[in-house]
């Protein structure tokens, strides 16, 4: 139920970087060796000198998770940043991400599906239809995966067509009223010519929070979606795949739920009870804790995402070895989210009603060209250019009531902002084979950033009469443009057929930004510098004992430089943060996987990180509000410590049943959320114990897998900031309780 994670992977998927044949049981030795394309091309997960975790679709089911926030819980160099809203989500690797709400700001980490990059990380937090497996590389990856790529990279495929027959159907409930039903097909549509296939899925979930101002159940979500590929061989050279996919999210999330009523003094970080709220909600029947599940919102927050686009991929034989491949893509994202930013509901005695409303429509066009070239000479490498022209376009509202009952104070502001991005890149990574054991790996991407925004804000707040988190009128608008560079360089030799040790330096590049928000003023106008990083990684990969064992090892240093995050600020006593040049960081560590078939029937494994991400240095704004002294302090979503142990035993009840029984463990050490420091925003350590059991029958070519998540019902916040008028308020994950249901799988 863990990933393979340094080409080591543990239950029901994949198992020391080998992967079972689907409902079968069988010896340990008997393996299939796990392929990904972390360098833009199809090579085997354990001679790949890049640190990487891969997540597959049989994993997901047995998890019951179907985006990255619940992947990423089984990886430990993977975190993320839940949020009310789809915009507002963020991946981090190694501790390394960005968080912001500006559609000027690309991420750290770059999110790819079927070879399409998305830049925008909203894009790719969505549900996955027709899931064939994640790999997530740690480290910079912006020589083949772009410059959005400065901490890491995330692959996502999907399911291919096959020219077989075959199609699935399956059906899944669980506690809240919690269902997913999804269904393929696959097969020829013309012999020899084109094969097609289609996935769709449909899913919902009542959600784990009382809104006690309607007696209704939130933190749910309404999902459909569909995806199809039609593969067409017009000769023995050439393939072209037409993708195309469409994704609808209603997720019905509150903005948090009230978890405590402190404030923080800054910048001493003094914490004190904020008597107004904590009266305020305990009139309301709201009693802040950790244990909190309930709300009281006036407006039904949501987010809701249309989300799609299609892609063309030419794969072209040019014969003696070489390749030449073509992704032309366009991708549509149009996201709605309201939402209830004061958290609280009507208060006769003083009102303090906040509410929110976005409309954000984003495109993107995108041309990939490259060529890989045959291996086994001296040089092999994969080269290409990569355009990508992206426009932004967002409205968003916010509308205030403060004062009394009898008299009350309205007040609006809206804001039209956009962004326009053209991004120009040449790259080309690969082998010096100076022996069949022996090469030399390099890297180079060259690549110029043209970005420009517009902003227009209306608004009743002046400095004589100040609204809620809401700034004066403004407009303003820039462009910029700039060259960087992204490198890798390093070493890899063969100890043995199964034994690979590596080291490399790689040069990591995230281009400038501009921080265009709701609240913007004439001190965000100003360019963020591009931030920078250096990483120095050595590994080893290793499998012995006929491949029963796989035994893994990475240790990493990795330095930033002009790192863009967001920093907490106040407006008119609103909660807001804006995005800076924080400063330089750091992440140092170690990584380690092991997985061992002990038995013919029992595999066990564990994977983990030691994680050492701090502030190095922190450039304090001018006029900031809140604590600058945050140097050597822990990065957010940094856990130091995460682990995830597994057991999987599989065992051929006859010649037609096959049992399976997972159980896996994860923990992680205490968590900050904030860049501030403050001690009211921290995650306490945690661990979650899962268990699964699947029985299938191959005659019937049927399945039911029987899951229970978070056994020891353990509760903990995915997320914790502080509410728009004090107090601190959390993001409650799926599994914040113990639940469970069943799976039910048929293969036709």
């Amino acid at each position: 139920m863990s990933a393979t994670s340094l080409g080591c992977g543990f239950g029901g998927g994949l198992n020391g970087g080998i992967a079972h044949a689907a409902g079968a049981s069988q010896p340990a030795a008997s393996a299939e060796e796990v392929t990904v394309s972390v360098r833009r091309r199809s090579e085997p997960l354990q001679k790949v000198p890049v640190a990487t975790s891969v997540y597959t679709a049989s994993q997901a089911r047995r998890d019951n998770v179907h985006d990255l926030q619940g992947i990423f819980e089984f990886i430990p160099s993977a975190n993320f940043r839940a949020n009310a809203s789809s915009k507002d989500r963020a991946v981090f690797i190694r501790g390394i991400g960005t968080i912001s709400t500006s559609p000027g700001v690309e991420p750290s980490v770059s999110t790819v599906i079927d070879g399409v990059v998305m830049a925008r990380p909203g894009m790719a937090t969505t549900d996955i239809v027709g899931l064939s497996q994640v790999e997530v590389m740690r480290g910079p990856q912006g020589t083949l995966f772009g410059k959005n790529a400065s901490a890491g990279a995330v692959n996502i495929t999907t399911n291919r067509p096959t020219a077989d027959f075959h199609a699935y159907m399956e059906g899944g409930y669980f506690s809240g009223n919690e269902y997913r039903l999804t269904g393929g097909v696959s097969g020829t549509l013309v012999p020899s010519k084109l094969v097609a296939n289609a996935d769709f899925l449909v899913g919902g979930f009542d959600g784990n929070v009382t809104n006690i101002a309607n007696n209704t159940t939130v933190n749910g979500y309404e999902h459909r979606g569909v995806r199809s590929k039609f593969l067409w061989t017009p000769d023995d050279e050439t393939k072209v795949t037409l993708a195309l996919d469409y994704m609808y999210q209603n997720d019905l999330v509150p903005t948090g739920v009230y978890s405590s009523t402190s404030q923080v003094a800054f910048p001493t970080n003094v914490t004190t009870p904020n008597r107004v709220l904590a009266a305020t909600l305990n009139a309301q029947g709201i009693t802040p804790s950790r244990n909190n599940t309930q709300v009281n919102n006036n407006v039904q927050s949501r987010s809701v995402d249309h989300t799609g686009g299609a892609a063309v991929t030419v794969d072209r034989d040019l014969g003696r070895g070489y390749r030449l491949t073509s992704i032309s893509a366009y991708r549509r994202w149009q996201n709605i989210q309201d939402q209830d930013y004061d958290g609280l509901g009507s208060t006769p005695a003083g009102v303090t009603d906040v509410r929110d409303h976005g409309q954000l429509n984003f495109w993107q066009a995108s041309e990939e060209l490259r060529i890989a070239s045959p291996r086994g000479h001296f040089f092999d490498y994969v080269a290409g250019f990569y355009y990508l022209h992206s426009v932004d376009s967002e409205v968003y509202r916010r509308n205030v009531v403060t004062g009394s009952a009898a008299s009350p104070n309205p007040g609006r502001g809206v804001s039209n902002y956009g962004v326009t991005n053209n991004n120009y890149a040449i790259f080309a990574e690969g082998n010096l084979n100076f022996t069949k054991r022996f090469r030399a790996i390099l890297g180079l991407r060259l690549l110029r950033d043209d970005l420009s925004y517009t902003m227009a804000r209306n608004s009743t707040a002046t400095a004589s009469n100040p609204v809620l988190g809401i700034r004066p009128s403004y407009a303003s608008n820039g462009s910029t443009s700039q060259n960087g560079y992204v490198d890798r360089i390093g070493l890899q030799y063969d100890i043995m057929p199964d034994v690979h040790a590596y080291f490399t330096y790689s040069h990591g590049y995230k281009g400038p930004a501009y921080n265009t928000f709701f609240n913007m003023q004439s001190t965000d106008a100003k360019v963020l510098k591009p931030e920078q990083n250096n990483t120095y990684e050595i590994g080893l990969k290793s499998q012995f004992w006929h491949r029963r064992v796989t035994a893994n090892l990475a240790a990493f240093i990795e330095d930033f430089s002009n790192f863009q995050a967001n920093f907490l600020d106040s407006v008119n006593g609103g909660t807001v943060y804006r995005m800076i040049n924080a400063g330089s960081v750091s992440s140092k560590g170690v990584e380690a996987d092991i997985s061992a078939h002990v038995l013919h029937d029992v595999t066990l494994g564990g994977n983990f990180t030691y994680d050492y991400a701090v502030v190095d240095h922190f450039n304090c704004p001018a006029g900031a509000p809140a604590s600058c002294n945050v140097n050597g302090q822990p990065l957010p979503f940094a856990p130091r410590w995460k682990f995830v142990l597994n057991a999987d035993y599989t065992h051929a009840l006859s010649d037609r049943y096959v049992l399976s029984v997972d159980s896996d463990y994860t923990w992680q050490s205490r968590t900050q959320f904030a860049l501030t420091e403050t001690p009211d925003t921290v995650q306490k350590a945690y661990g979650i114990w899962n268990m699964s059991t699947t029985l299938r029958d191959s005659k019937l070519r049927l399945q039911l897998s029987l899951v229970m998540r978070n056994a020891i019902n353990t509760h903990y916040a995915s997320y914790i900031s502080y509410g728009a008028v004090g107090g601190t308020m959390d993001s409650i994950p799926r599994d914040y309780g113990r639940y469970g249901g069943f799976i039910l799988r048929k293969d036709f």
